[in-house]
């Protein structure tokens, strides 16, 4: 049974940089949707609203446009960073997709399904992480050169046929309406309504995770960080079906111990 002590230990999970970088994309999100979804949807009441309220048709457009370049720009630093941190610094790919990740679906499956008494174990970030990031990181590639197209149509069509720019918006709107229903659908669901985190998660605030729920959301990190077994950490027996065994994550396999930048 845990103790006491145990329940009150906190471990760090993310840095400054990642928080800061965290909610400066959640924040020129936010005004991405609130300046695009009215231009999208321009018929309704509220998107009227919205425009008159800052300012008319141009000054939404062009602070849209403004904050579509930065969140490119914060795209374009983070995956450069990410690649710098791989091939000079050795870090572990622990957001690349594998086999693991396809058994941890299929056994948490299982798990709510009641066919098995326990959820799988899964590293530093689980399957429904990875398709978060990775959603994130492709929308944000595809937002960011439709967006460039639909900005500069004129010169886009100078190189490449015009088709493109309404193929370009089709893109770009149908997207970003995409990416808005899964953040309020899926994002907020697991970082304010799910049991094991209300009603909030604050891992993002503070960069700190409790130990309790690393055991439960993570526990073949923390096997790799405290240097225990897989069994010690979960109090079972673990079993991941036909995929790599998941106590061998524990000491090889490209995941991350810790987390990369922590200035």
């Amino acid at each position: 049974m845990e103790s006491k002590k145990e329940k009150d230990i906190y471990i760090r999970r993310f840095g400054l940089y990642r928080i800061v970088e965290h909610w400066i994309n959640a924040v020129l999100f936010a005004i991405l949707v609130l300046t695009g979804l009215p231009q999208k949807f321009p018929v309704y009441d509220i998107s009227q609203s919205i425009i008159l309220g800052l300012g008319g048709i141009e000054s939404v457009r062009q602070l849209h446009r403004l904050c579509g370049l930065v969140l490119t720009l914060v795209l374009v630093q983070h995956i450069l960073v990410a690649v710098s941190g791989v091939l000079l610094f050795k870090w572990r790919t622990s957001m690349f997709i594998h086999e693991k990740d396809f058994w941890d679906n299929m056994n948490n499956l299982k798990y709510y399904l009641g066919l098995r008494k326990h959820p799988a174990s899964c590293d530093r970030f689980d399957y429904r992480q990875k398709f978060e990031y990775w959603g994130v990181v492709v929308g944000g590639i595809l937002m960011g050169a439709t967006g460039l197209i639909l900005w500069f149509p004129t010169l886009i069509t100078r190189a490449v046929p015009a088709m493109v720019v309404p193929n370009a918006r089709a893109l770009h709107t149908n997207e970003a309406l995409l990416a808005f229903l899964v953040i309020i659908i899926w994002h907020i669901y697991h970082v304010i309504f799910s049991p094991e985190v209300f009603p909030l998660d604050t891992a993002i605030l503070t960069g700190k995770i409790s130990r309790k729920r690393m055991v439960h959301e993570h526990p073949v990190e923390l096997a790799r960080m405290e240097g225990k077994s897989l069994e010690a950490i979960v109090g079972h027996d673990e079993q991941v079906g036909h995929a790599p065994d998941a106590k061998e994550a524990i000491m090889s396999g490209p995941l991350v111990v810790k987390e990369e930048i922590e200035k």
